[in-house]
This record gives structure tokens, C-alpha cells and sequence, in this order.
């Protein structure tokens, strides 16, 4: 897991030697902290200072990590749509209320928000393809073009929010308030 004190020092677009300037701490320290030493007294509060945060936001537990992996299972089992109708629906869903941890849940409603829009979106537009196809008498079959987008889709939200469940914990494909 990647740490705190490395993800906040680049989303502020520092390297390593500025991190440790603007703290006060050697440049070794700074590495030692991103390579995975325990935090504790002065560095800690160093380091949050010079990142511009509170001391614990740069402190995760095993628990919270354990809570991003169980949010990667349930981004990953929305690719069981791909072969099963409604699969991303369902088994997101199934992983999600399992869940008693909050955070862990919120994510698993922000995922099964998207993918029931998505499959909704997907279901009209299959249904409606042979109508169009007929009006317009195309020979190409029409449905084909909504499932190839959808698979696309799928795909794209899962990996995207992956990565970025990775690297910052959180979504970055969601909607702003959800559902469910």
C-alpha cells in the first residue's frame, strides 16, 4: 500500500528533498517515512505541518487498508457484467451490504450507483436498436454498437477507479450523490 506522507507530497507537487526542507527532517528521514517507518513524535508533526494536514491523516491503520482491498473486490466483481446479465449489478451488491464497515459500504454504493446507470442506459439502448435498425433499414446489425460501447465502458470505469483506489483510497468515478 502506498503510503500517506508520499501520496499528500505529491499531490502537492514536491519532491522528496523540498518535503524535507520545508520540515525541518533530513532527506533520509523523509525517505525512511515513505518506505514504511512507523510515524510517531516530532516527524510526524513535522511532516503534517509541512504538508499541511492533521498528524493522524498521515497515520493509516491496517484496518482502513483492509477496508480498500474489500472496495477493490467489490470494483472487480462489476466486471462479472461482462458475462453475467446484470452481474455488476448483483454482485457488487452482494459484497456491499455484506460489509458492516462504513466507508467500505460508501464506496461500494458510489461503484453500484454508476453501474446500475450504466446497465440501465444499456438495456434501453438494446432495446430500442432494432426499432432504429428497422426505421432506418440499416444493414450493419445495430445492436452490436451499444454493446461494444458498454463492454468499453465497463471496462474503462473499473480500471480508471481502480487505479485510483490505489493510490488515493477513493473513486474517481462516481456521482455526486448517490442513490442508494
Amino acid at each position: 500500500m502506498e503510503n500517506q506522507v508520499k501520496i499528500l507530497r505529491e499531490k502537492m507537487n514536491m519532491t522528496q528533498n523540498e518535503l524535507a526542507e520545508r520540515s525541518g527532517l533530513s532527506l533520509r528521514t523523509v525517505q525512511r517515512v515513505e518506505a514504511g517507518n512507523i510515524l510517531k513524535g516530532f516527524t510526524l508533526k513535522a511532516l503534517a505541518q509541512a504538508l499541511n494536514t492533521q498528524p493522524e491523516d498521515l497515520i493509516i491503520s491496517s484496518k482502513e487498508e483492509i477496508n480498500v482491498q474489500q472496495a477493490k473486490k467489490i470494483n472487480l466483481s462489476a466486471l462479472a457484467g461482462l458475462i453475467i446479465p446484470y452481474g455488476g449489478i448483483i454482485f457488487p451488491a452482494v459484497l456491499t451490504y455484506q460489509t458492516k464497515d462504513l466507508k467500505n459500504r460508501e464506496l461500494g454504493k458510489s461503484i453500484l450507483c454508476i453501474q446500475i446507470i450504466v446497465s440501465v442506459v444499456f438495456s434501453v439502448l438494446m432495446i430500442i436498436s432494432p426499432f432504429i435498425q428497422k426505421l432506418f433499414t440499416f444493414k450493419f446489425p445495430l445492436f452490436m454498437i451499444p454493446l461494444v460501447l458498454f463492454l468499453c465502458l465497463k471496462l474503462f470505469i473499473v480500471i480508471k477507479n481502480g487505479i485510483s483506489l490505489n493510490k488515493t483510497q477513493d473513486l474517481v468515478i462516481k456521482l455526486k450523490t448517490n442513490f442508494l
